[in-house]
C-alpha cells in the first residue's frame, strides 16, 4: 500500500472529550486533515518539543530519545497503519545500523517521538478516506495554550500584559524561573515577548 506523508498542523482542545485535545495531522500534497484525541501529557509534550522548549527534567519522550542515541537507534518514520473501532494503531520504524524493527505504539506517544527524531509521519488511503475531513480553510488553533483552564486564562492574559513593562534581562530571569517551574505556556509568551522585541 502507498503511504501518504502528514505534518502536524494543529493542537487544539477536544470539542468532543473533557480534558482531551486534537491532534490534527494534514495530509502533505493535500486538504485532507486528521484529527487525533489525544491526552493533555502527550499534547503538552509534542508542543514542547515543537516549540523548541527545553523542561528542567527530561519527560518521557525525551527518554526514549536519549536512549535511543546512546545505543546508536534511530526511529526513521512512525506510521499510522490502522484504525479499529475509532482508535488509531501506530508503528515506529526504528533502525540501529544493522536492522529495521517495528515497534508497536499509542499513536500520540509515536508522533511525541517522531517530533523529536524529526522523523516523517505516515498513513495509508484507507485510513484518510475513513477518518480525513477535507479543510477548506485554517479552522484550528495551533500549539497555543494547551493546558490552562479558563482562570488560567485571565491570569495569563493579564501576566502577558505586565511582559511588554519588563526590561530584557528581566524577562530572561522569569523565562528561567518559568522553565524551572514547568511553566511552559508561560515561559512560550516570555519568549514570545522576547523574540518580538528582537525583530522590532
Amino acid at each position: 500500500m502507498k503511504k501518504i506523508k502528514l505534518d502536524i498542523v494543529g493542537l487544539s482542545y477536544s470539542q468532543t472529550q473533557s480534558g482531551a485535545y486534537a491532534l490534527v495531522l494534514g495530509e502533505v500534497s493535500g486538504r485532507r486533515r486528521l484529527p487525533i484525541i489525544i491526552g493533555s501529557f502527550e499534547a503538552q509534550a509534542i508542543a514542547i518539543e515543537i516549540e523548541k522548549m527545553t523542561p528542567s527534567r527530561p519527560l518521557t519522550h525525551d527518554l526514549f530519545k536519549s536512549m535511543g542515541q546512546a545505543f546508536n537507534i534511530t526511529v526513521q518514520e512512525v506510521v499510522i497503519y490502522n484504525l479499529v473501532d475509532g482508535i488509531f494503531y501506530a508503528k515506529l520504524i526504528c533502525f540501529d545500523g544493522k536492522k529495521s524493527v517495528e515497534i508497536d505504539a499509542r499513536t500520540s506517544d509515536a508522533i511525541a517521538v517522531s517530533v523529536r527524531f524529526d522523523c516523517p509521519i505516515y498513513t495509508y488511503e484507507f485510513i484518510l478516506s475513513t477518518a480525513g475531513i477535507v479543510i477548506e480553510g485554517n479552522d484550528f488553533v495551533y500549539l497555543e495554550n494547551i493546558n490552562e483552564t479558563s482562570e488560567e486564562k485571565t491570569q495569563t492574559a493579564a501576566a502577558a500584559g505586565t511582559f511588554n513593562s519588563l526590561s530584557e534581562d528581566e524577562l530572561k530571569t522569569r523565562l528561567q524561573q518559568a522553565l524551572a517551574e514547568e511553566a511552559y505556556e508561560k515561559a512560550a509568551k516570555i519568549r514570545d515577548e522576547l523574540n518580538k522585541r528582537k525583530s522590532s
